[in-house]
């Protein structure tokens, strides 16, 4: 075949079948719709941190109370979760993405209604709540790891990176509005960016690269079994037909569940309760709402080198890396309450968001390397409800804690100690015993020739 020939046919390869006018492989386009999906929704989320001390103001509830509503959309998010996994298997991503959409619209604007808790807990905590989690990490994670294996870590990565893309955009305009005209209107604006943006964006979603006849990566014809395969530690392990209930009775499971578990419950004790934190020892509300979005600033870069390094030593140390920026995150928190400097603050903002949002660049990766297979959708959604429930339970125990002591310094330290116990149970899930990124599998086919 000649050149001219070699290139005609590998451009064919890597454009949709009838598309002849892009240039590059489809899975980067998905990257790019899940970056601005991921941008506007999480953060969308993440802005109850902003509502949070508004909230209380008008209403005078208390913070365990108040902070239960977001609780409440991760346990609604945990019992929506398999069912999640479920329907990706069964219909693909934008059924399961679109639905996440309408609901985070239409519970931010039902929020404009709220005058009782059992509203907020239905608008911001429900079905913001549970809307969130058929678009964000758990939605973008059941299908992107299909499009990528040998660069799973950095295309997860760089999609996951959109929210630090949004904490610059979105945050500081709902910051803005919660000041200029109430956390109502703000809720209704956004919740109308929510539905006009993202909804039409997401009718470009594709289950897997077959279904254009591409492959994983954008490789050529015939190679998809060589790049899922060629990567296998443990051809036995990998060579199960991985069922949700053949799952549940394996150990790595368990490990898997509770190192999300943990890994959750520490980013939202601090990220729903570091705004009102801030404020109370001495910085200022736009100091505090600047803090918020900066960490997912600074997360950028963070995630896709991290994500990018986990392609090569692997997931669980960038895990481990993750959270450890937790940890010396929530430290800073407890220095911050006795020396509340620019300089310390700012040391918090680099370690919760440099390395401790890390986390996501590997999170869908980890349980795919481990459960990869035709159930994994069931598999990884119903891990995730271990996630959810960490999520939940890290800003209702925050609160709770502070009702009834007066302080954030107790959770501060239980929110440490989670993040280490996190980072060992990743470890002994062992995703590296199954797979070898991408890598270590170079180095494992070298050793072998």
């Amino acid at each position: 075949m000649s050149n001219g020939s070699a290139k005609t046919s590998s451009l064919q390869r890597a454009v949709p079948p009838g598309d002849t006018r892009l240039p590059l492989f489809y899975g980067w386009v998905l990257v790019a719709v899940a970056f601005v999906t991921m941008a506007v929704g999480v953060n969308a989320r993440t802005a109850f941190s902003l509502l949070f001390p508004a909230i209380i103001d008008e209403f005078g509830w208390d913070r365990g109370m108040t902070a239960g509503a977001f609780s409440f959309g991760f346990l609604v998010s945990a019992l929506v979760t398999p069912c999640i996994g479920w329907a990706m298997d069964l219909r693909g991503p934008k059924l399961v993405i679109e639905l996440g959409v309408v609901a985070m619209g239409v519970g931010l604007v039902l929020a404009v209604l709220v005058r009782e808790p059992w509203q907020l807990y239905l608008s911001l905590g429900a079905l913001v709540g549970g809307g969130v989690n058929c678009l964000a990490y758990t939605g973008q994670s059941l299908y992107l790891t299909n499009w990528f294996v040998r660069r799973r870590g950095l295309a997860l990565s760089i999609a996951f990176s959109g929210v630090g893309i949004g904490s610059i955009t979105v945050l500081p305009w709902v910051a803005s509005l919660i000041a200029d005209i109430g956390w109502r209107a703000a809720c209704l604006r956004l919740g109308i960016l929510v539905l006009v943006l993202l909804a039409p964006l997401n009718l470009l979603l594709k289950r897997r690269p077959e279904d254009l006849g591409l492959k994983p990566d954008g490789g050529a014809s015939g190679s998809a079994i060589v790049e899922r395969t060629g990567n296998v530690v443990d051809r036995a392990w990998a060579a199960i037909d991985w069922t949700l209930w053949r799952a549940l009775r394996t150990a790595r499971f368990w490990w898997l569940a509770a190192g999300y578990f943990c890994g959750l419950f520490t980013w939202y004790a601090v990220q729903v309760h570091q705004t009102k934190y801030l404020i109370e020892v001495g910085f200022a509300p736009s100091q505090a709402a600047l803090a918020l979005g900066l960490v997912s600033l600074v997360a950028i870069p963070g995630q896709i080198a991290f994500g990018h390094l986990s392609d090569r030593i692997g997931r669980e140390w960038v895990w481990t890396i993750g959270n450890m920026g937790f940890v010396l995150s929530c430290l800073s928190l407890i220095l911050l309450g006795e020396m509340p400097t620019a300089t310390l603050l700012y040391a918090m903002v680099l370690a919760q968001g440099s390395l401790g949002y890390s986390m996501t660049s590997v999170m869908g990766a980890i349980p795919a390397e481990i459960f990869e297979g035709r159930h994994f959708g069931r598999i990884f959604g119903t891990a995730m409800v271990a996630a959810i429930l960490g999520g939940a339970a890290g800003p209702w125990l925050a609160g709770a804690l502070y009702d009834a002591t007066g302080s954030y310094l107790p959770a501060f330290w239980i929110a440490a100690g989670c993040s280490t116990v996190s980072a060992l149970a990743i470890w002994l899930a062992a995703p590296r015993k199954v797979r070898a990124v991408a890598g270590r599998a170079d180095r494992l086919s070298a050793s072998a020739s």
